[in-house]
């Protein structure tokens, strides 16, 4: 399913994917309008967000009740490079979560896919497409292009 990005105004960017409008803007200090998160924030949100949807049904799956399960995703930046060098993923358990499940949780947490996208990255294949000359965008990538380090 191909995703589609459209330029509703500003620095501001849309992404239309399976029926959802996604929204980006920059920060007001960068241009932008503010109105919505960067695609940055969206990205490490997207980690966040897989984290706790593995917590969440680990517990669910087991009958553990999860009102005081908390899952929280903090960036280190290395100085030098600007870049993230580590993400913590920090998962708050219940009091009464059983210890014998205390490893399995983190295991489980571990297999969050947009986290193993990063380990094992795709390839980008980015490429130019003029429809006035009837180009079709290719259902495959080409494979010419560099994998994208990391």
């Amino acid at each position: 399913m191909i995703m589609e990005m459209k330029f509703p105004g500003g620095l501001a960017v849309e992404a239309l994917y399976k029926g959802h409008r996604i929204l980006t803007d920059q920060a007001p200090h960068a241009g932008g309008g503010g109105a919505a998160p960067e695609p940055f924030s969206l990205f490490l949100a997207s980690i966040g967000t897989c984290a706790g949807f593995y917590a969440l049904r680990f517990c669910q799956q087991r009958s553990i009740a999860t009102d005081d399960l908390q899952v929280s995703l903090e960036p280190f930046r290395d100085p030098e490079s600007k870049r993230i060098s580590t993400v913590r993923i920090a998962l708050e358990l219940p009091a009464d979560f059983p210890e014998k499940y205390r490893a399995a949780i983190v295991r489980a947490v571990d297999q969050c896919a947009v986290k193993r996208h990063i380990v094992e990255p795709p390839e980008f294949d980015v490429v130019t497409l003029r429809p006035d000359q009837g180009l079709e965008v290719p259902d495959q990538p080409t494979g010419s292009s560099a994998r994208a380090s990391a």
